[in-house]
């Protein structure tokens, strides 16, 4: 049993290693295409008001996947992206920055309201129909991922990084989940002043 479970621990690291490359590759390969990301769409927002495609445009944005029921890598990102953006102060209030769930079946407005205004107000929570929701993710080249756990419950798997886009619409890079904060703020900064 030890063997197997040592087995499934290196698959499941080299999955990672696997999964990181190819962000890295399609990160590099939009970044040198000048790459618009994402495509129009229409959901709701935390309050549960209508939001489209236009609330990202023509400002620099910061993008994250993920859900409300994450045990770590959501919670984490959120709290630093909310401190990040504090650290900016007045430079940074033109950053428009979204929480988009991979979750919509239990990320409901109402839950995502309770989970983003825990961290920040400067954070806007997407959610809506899982269709629309999985359409979205794909046009960001967002990796999800249902996990079924032995209670019967499941978890997701997703992309942990950041997406940054400037006001032109075009992908600028990532923050990296556990990046340096320093480096974090400064990308920032780049994508206010590009």
């Amino acid at each position: 049993m030890a063997v197997i479970a040592v087995l499934a621990v290196l698959l499941a690291g080299g999955m990672a290693v696997i999964f990181q490359q190819f962000v890295a590759g399609r990160s590099d390969q939009l970044l040198t295409s000048g790459g618009a990301i994402g495509a129009p769409f229409e959901l709701v927002d935390h309050n549960g008001e209508p939001i489209t495609e236009q609330a990202m445009e023509g400002r620099p944005v910061a993008v994250f996947f993920g859900f409300a029921h994450c045990p770590e890598v959501c919670p984490t990102t959120l709290y630093e992206m909310a401190g990040w953006l504090n650290a900016l102060g007045e430079e940074g209030e033109e950053i428009g920055a979204f929480f988009v769930t991979v979750d919509p079946e239990r990320d409901t407005p109402e839950i995502m309201r309770a989970y983003v205004t825990n961290f920040t107000d400067r954070i806007t929570g997407i959610t809506g129909d899982p269709e629309k929701v999985a359409a979205l993710t794909k046009s960001w080249f967002v990796y999800s991922r249902k996990v079924p756990l032995d209670d019967g419950g499941y978890t997701m798997d997703h992309t942990a990084s950041i997406y940054l886009v400037g006001r032109d619409g075009n992908f600028k890079g990532t923050i990296a989940y556990g990046e340096n904060g320093e480096t974090a703020v400064a990308k920032l900064r780049r994508l206010v002043k590009g």
